[in-house]
């Protein structure tokens, strides 16, 4: 295990691992398996197995919603910067069906799109690539203070008004 966990402003260790959906299950630990896997697998996990779920470009996530309680953490994965459906996944996840546990970025993750991620749901991040875990350690994760699209939090400037308006609510 490395300290690619990025979370509270902090490294730490990642305790999970990523299943592939041919690999066998563990027999303890920390595992993460597909949506559909865990589907299969009917959203439980074996005696002594904790199990999350990696959402992936192109699940459905509404899917997983009969779950939610019993899954400790969700990865929802980026595979690249220009791919933006990990956003929606996520603010599905937290803001319509109300999940509660460890959101994750997985994939590719760079320092300009996590105040975003942030915004979204998303408390953690797996940070690979090496400037991103730079700029990190070095405190230079920049903040938005406008945002075009609201996204209906409590104290926000509300739909409807004018985009320089809207300011990220602390």
């Amino acid at each position: 295990m490395s300290d690619t966990i990025y979370r509270n402003g902090i490294f730490s260790a990642n305790e999970w691992i990523i299943l592939d959906d041919e690999a066998d299950l563990p027999g303890d630990g920390k595992a993460m398996v597909s949506l559909d896997r865990f589907l299969e697998l009917g959203g439980t996990a074996p005696e002594g197995l904790e199990l999350g779920v990696v959402i992936r470009a192109g699940d459905k996530a509404e899917r997983l919603v009969d779950h939610l309680a019993a899954v400790p953490v969700i990865a929802v994965d980026f595979p690249k910067f220009s791919d933006g459906r990990g956003y929606s996944s996520a603010r599905l996840l937290r803001e319509k069906f109300g999940y509660r546990g460890e959101l994750r970025a997985i994939g590719d993750v760079l320092i300009d799109q996590i105040p975003f991620m942030i915004r979204c749901g998303i408390d953690s991040f797996e940070i690979t690539h090496a400037p991103t875990r730079r700029a990190l350690e070095e405190d230079r994760l920049n903040e938005v203070p406008i945002y075009l699209q609201p996204v209906g939090r409590e104290g926000e400037v509300p739909l409807g008004t004018r985009p320089w308006a809207r300011r990220r609510v602390a």
